[in-house]
């Protein structure tokens, strides 16, 4: 139960600080994306290479074509949210790209022949609805930035159904520090290329800044999964929503409309029904494994 509540309380910590992330991003404003990304994963090379030696990983890893794969899908999901965070609400963006999890649903059915129940099928149609409210479809410019932070959403997915093959071969420190190591050199061409600007002292200091909450979002979440199950956890990563939603009222004084509040109160109902099913799934498994091991 102890591990459980520490879980429960770095998952949140974790929420909290992508949230700070994606504050961050958007306080950059046209900052070129290319140098946000820089700094974001910069730091992240010395936290996943101080965790490899701690844990004893390989820095080389063994499965270096998903390694690359899930680094190139992960690097392009996180150029589109950033784009996104920059040229629409904050909540609005966040609310989107929280779509992933159901995109890994989708994925993993596809290619990793993971079974969908008919509660997380309910879940996807759910969490589809909440993200038509949120994009509003019509033929304005401001759909653009939302079917790219939807577009940030299925990236992610892929890249989080790769980490899933993953685990089979390499650990998750070795997976992070591929995928820093990866982001920070691939976005080196294009700040040479004119994608940079010399920071201002504020922006300086918002560059490290962001560096630092993704650092933390990534070791609160990593400690997270040491003290509870993911299927435990995966609820309380909505909280993002609602601390994106604080910040984007008391920083940038965004309102959401009601449409983005139906949408939101949608998604996180989708993925509570998805979390549901998982422990529903997760039970029925160790009933199952009991009675094997009693006959």
């Amino acid at each position: 139960m102890e591990n459980r509540k520490k879980g429960i309380t770095f998952i949140l910590l974790s929420s909290l600080f992508f949230a700070l992330m994606a504050a961050t991003v958007k306080f950059l404003g046209d900052m070129p994306t290319a140098e946000k990304i820089f700094f974001r994963n910069l730091i992240g090379i010395f936290i996943a290479l101080t965790l490899v030696k701690k844990t004893g990983s390989s820095l080389v890893g063994n499965n270096k074509k998903l390694l690359v794969l899930r680094s190139l899908f992960g690097l392009l999901g996180i150029a589109a949210y950033f784009y996104a965070l920059a040229n629409m609400k904050l909540s609005d963006a966040v609310i989107l790209n929280k779509m992933s999890p159901f995109f890994v649903m989708i994925f993993a059915s596809i290619f990793l022949k993971e079974n969908i129940t008919k509660k997380q099928i309910m879940a996807l149609i759910t969490a589809a609805f909440g993200a038509i409210l949120v994009i509003r479809p019509g033929f304005d410019s401001n759909i653009f930035p939302a079917l790219i932070a939807l577009t940030s959403s299925i990236l992610a997915g892929v890249s989080y159904t790769v980490v899933r093959q993953l685990r089979k071969t390499d650990s998750a420190p070795t997976v992070v520090f591929y995928f820093s190591l990866f982001s920070t050199l691939a976005m080196i061409p294009f700040m040479l290329k004119g994608s940079f600007v010399i920071p201002s002292i504020s922006q300086a200091i918002a560059l490290l800044s962001l560096g630092l909450f993704a650092a933390a979002a990534q070791l609160f979440m990593t400690n997270a999964y040491r003290h509870a199950e993911a299927g435990e956890l995966s609820i309380y990563t909505y909280a993002n929503i609602v601390f994106s939603t604080i910040f984007g009222l008391v920083i940038f004084q965004e309102i959401p409309d009601i449409f983005s509040i139906f949408g939101a109160l949608l998604i996180i109902s989708a993925g509570y029904l998805n979390y549901r099913a998982k422990e529903k799934e997760n039970a029925e498994k160790l009933r199952l494994k009991k009675q094997k091991n009693k006959s």
